[in-house]
C-alpha cells in the first residue's frame, strides 16, 4: 500500500521527504507469490543522500521501483508496510541510458516531451529549458547534443541527458538505480561529482542505488546494507564504510580488489559467512612476483609490432573510402608464457580492438601481429583455422555470447566438434570435468542459459573457452558487468587456472584495481596509442603520465 499522508509521519523529522516502513514485496512464481523483500524499512530527509547497497538479487532495486509505483502489478505486489511521499514530485535515473532513452528519438525532443507533460509551457520556451539542463549536466555542445540520437553519444553523455531528464520535473525524491555501473572509472567519477553537485544545489533528497560500497560511501551521508531482501545495516556512511558491524557488509568491502596488498585469494561473500573471518593470507608486494608465477621470460609467445587499425566510417557514390577513424596507433608490445598482461584504458581506448586483432576478428591496416614465431597475417587457411583452438577469448557479457537455444553441455561441446577432438562420449566427458573445473556440478550440464546467474554464466564462458586447450586467453572485461563477490569469485577461478595449467591471459579492463591485481605486467591505452607500460605494482605506486595518475585517482577505494 502507498500513502501521501503527512500525518503518519510525526515520528519522523519535518524535513523528511520519504518514509518506507516496514515494506514487504513478493512476486508471483509458479502460480504462488514469494517475498523478495521483508519489512524494509529508511528515510531519506531533503538534502540528504541515502546509499543502498547489495548484491543483484538483494532487493534494492524492487525496493526502489516500489517507491516510483513500477511495479508490475500482474507479477508484483506490497503485502506490507508503507511508502509514505512528502513532496511534488519524484524522479528516477536507470542504470543503462541506452535501454531507457528512445533510440529513434533525438535526445533535444525526449526531454522537451517531460517538460510539456509536466509544465504548461509552449515548445520553444521547452527546448530554451531542455539546453539549459544540458548545460547544467556539463554536456558539450548542448546544440549537437540536443539534436543527436543517443546512440551517437557517448555512455556518459547519455547519462547526463538522463540526469537532465530527471531534473526537468524539479523532483524533491531523485532515485539513482546503478547509474555508474557501466562507466569507465573516470566517467563514473565525473558523474558521480555531478551528482552530489545537482543534490546540493537543489536540495534534493536521493537515494543513490549500487553494489560497489566504496561508489556509495564517495556520495552519501548514510548507507543502508540489504542482504536477501532484508536491511541488515544502517548508519552514518563513514561508520559503515571504516567500522562495518555485519559480516554481510565486510564481506561487500573485503571482496574487491585491494589496492594497497595482494592477497593469494579474494575473499567472497560466501567465505565470510562460512568462516564467520575476515582474516586473509597476504602477499607481501615487495615479493618478486615474476618468480611466483614462473614467467618464461626468454622468448614472448605473442609479439605486437607496429600494429595499426583503421575503420571506415564512409564512402562515396563508387565506394571508395572518403572518411577513415585511425583507431590504433603503432602499438607495440610482447606477451610471455606464464603471465598475465593487463590492458587498461577508457571505452574508446582500443583495448578491445586490438584483443580483437589478435583474435582475427578483425583485420589489420599495418604492422604485424606474431604467434609463437609465425606471422597471422600470414598463415595458411590451414593455420588460420587452427590458431582460433590456440587463442580463446571469454567475454564481457556471457549472456548474449551464448546461444539461449542451446544447452550448457552444447554450448561447451561445440568447439570440440568444431575442430573434431574426441568422439561423442568423450566429449561429454571432458565437458563435465570443465564444469566441475569451474566450480559448476554435473546438473548444469542439461540447463540452459537464462537459467543461470550473471557469474554462472561466466563461469561456462569460462569452461568454453578452456575446452580447446588454449595457449593464450584473452579477458576482454570478463568481469565488469558481475557483482563485487561474484567477480571475485571469477577472478580465484581464473588465477587458479592460471596456477594449475600454465595460462597466459591478456586481461583487458577499463578497472585499474582488477587489472593490478590480476596482472603482472600493464599497458596503459589512450586514444589508440599506448602511453605507459611496466610492472603493475610499479605502475600504480608510481605512474609517469597523467592519464595513468586520472585513472588511479579515479578508483574508489
Amino acid at each position: 500500500m502507498q500513502s501521501d499522508n503527512t500525518t503518519a509521519m510525526e515520528q519522523e523529522d519535518n524535513n523528511t521527504v520519504l518514509c518506507v516502513k516496514d515494506l514487504s514485496v513478493s512476486f508471483k512464481r509458479n502460480k504462488s507469490w514469494k517475498e523478495v523483500t521483508h519489512k524494509v524499512s529508511f528515510s531519506i530527509s531533503k538534502g540528504e543522500i541515502l546509499g543502498l547497497v547489495g548484491e543483484s538479487g538483494s532487493g534494492k532495486s524492487v525496493s526502489s521501483m516500489a517507491v516510483m509505483g513500477l511495479l508490475d502489478k500482474k507479477i508484483a505486489k506490497i503485502t506490507n508496510g508503507e511508502i509514505i511521499f512528502n513532496g511534488k514530485n519524484k524522479a528516477m535515473i536507470f542504470q543503462e541510458p541506452m535501454t531507457a532513452l528512445n533510440p529513434v528519438k533525438k535526445c533535444g525532443p525526449q526531454v522537451d516531451e517531460m517538460l510539456l507533460a509536466n509544465k504548461e509551457i509552449t515548445k520553444n520556451e521547452a527546448k530554451n529549458k531542455t539546453l539549459q539542463l544540458f548545460k547544467e549536466v556539463l554536456l558539450p555542445d548542448v546544440e549537437r547534443v540536443y539534436n543527436s540520437y543517443p546512440h551517437t553519444l557517448s555512455g556518459g553523455q547519455r547519462q547526463r541527458v538522463m540526469i537532465a531528464m530527471a531534473l526537468s520535473i524539479e523532483p524533491d525524491l531523485l532515485i539513482a538505480d546503478e547509474p555508474t555501473t557501466a562507466l569507465d572509472v573516470t566517467v563514473q567519477k565525473t558523474i558521480l561529482e555531478l551528482l552530489k553537485t545537482l543534490q546540493r544545489r537543489h536540495n534534493m533528497a536521493v537515494l543513490f542505488i549500487s553494489h560497489d560500497l566504496g561508489v556509495v560511501h564517495s556520495i552519501s551521508d548514510k548507507i543502508a546494507v540489504i542482504y536477501k531482501g532484508e536491511i541488515v545495516e544502517m548508519n552514518t556512511s563513514d561508520n559503515i564504510f571504516y567500522n562495518p558491524q555485519h559480516i554481510y557488509t565486510k564481506s561487500l568491502i573485503a571482496s574487491r580488489p585491494p589496492i594497497d596488498s595482494k592477497p593469494t585469494r579474494l575473499k567472497t561473500i560466501a567465505d565470510f559467512l562460512e568462516s564467520n573471518s575476515d582474516t586473509d593470507k597476504t602477499v607481501c608486494e615487495e615479493k618478486n612476483l615474476i618468480t611466483e608465477t614462473k614467467i618464461d621470460y626468454t622468448n614472448p609467445i605473442l609479439q605486437v609490432k607496429d600494429l595499426e587499425i583503421d575503420y571506415t566510417l564512409k564512402r562515396n557514390f563508387f565506394g571508395r573510402i572518403t572518411k577513415r577513424f585511425h583507431a590504433i596507433d603503432k602499438v607495440c608490445f610482447d606477451v610471455y608464457k606464464g603471465e598475465t598482461l593487463g590492458l587498461v584504458g577508457e571505452s574508446g581506448c582500443g583495448k578491445t580492438t586490438v584483443g580483437r586483432a589478435i583474435t582475427r576478428l578483425i583485420d589489420i591496416s599495418s604492422g604485424s601481429i606474431i604467434f609463437e614465431g609465425k606471422s597471422l597475417d600470414k598463415l595458411s587457411k590451414q593455420e588460420k583455422h587452427n590458431l582460433r583452438k590456440d587463442i580463446q577469448i571469454i567475454f564481457q557479457d556471457p549472456y548474449s555470447s551464448l546461444n539461449p537455444n542451446k544447452t550448457i553441455g552444447s554450448a561447451i561441446e561445440e568447439p570440440m566438434q568444431v575442430f573434431n577432438l574426441y568422439n561423442s562420449q568423450q566429449r561429454k566427458i571432458k565437458t563435465l570435468e570443465l564444469l566441475a573445473k569451474t566450480g559448476l556440478d554435473e546438473d548444469f550440464y542439461s540447463r540452459y542459459p537464462h537459467e543461470l546467474s550473471g557469474g554462472q554464466r561466466q563461469r561456462v564462458g569460462i569452461a568454453r573457452a578452456l575446452a580447446l586447450n588454449p595457449k593464450l586467453i584473452i579477458c576482454d572485461e570478463s568481469v565488469s558487468a558481475l557483482d563485487v563477490s561474484v567477480q571475485a569469485q571469477v577472478l580465484n577461478l581464473l588465477n587458479d587456472l592460471k596456477r594449475d595449467f600454465g595460462f597466459t591471459y591478456i586481461f583487458i579492463s577499463h578497472d585499474l584495481s582488477v587489472v593490478k591485481y590480476m596482472s603482472d605486467r600493464i599497458i596503459v591505452m589512450q586514444k589508440g596509442r599506448i602511453v605507459e607500460q611496466g610492472d603493475a605494482q610499479e605502475i600504480y605506486s608510481n605512474p609517469k603520465e597523467e592519464y595513468t595518475k586520472k585513472l588511479i585517482d579515479s578508483i574508489y577505494i
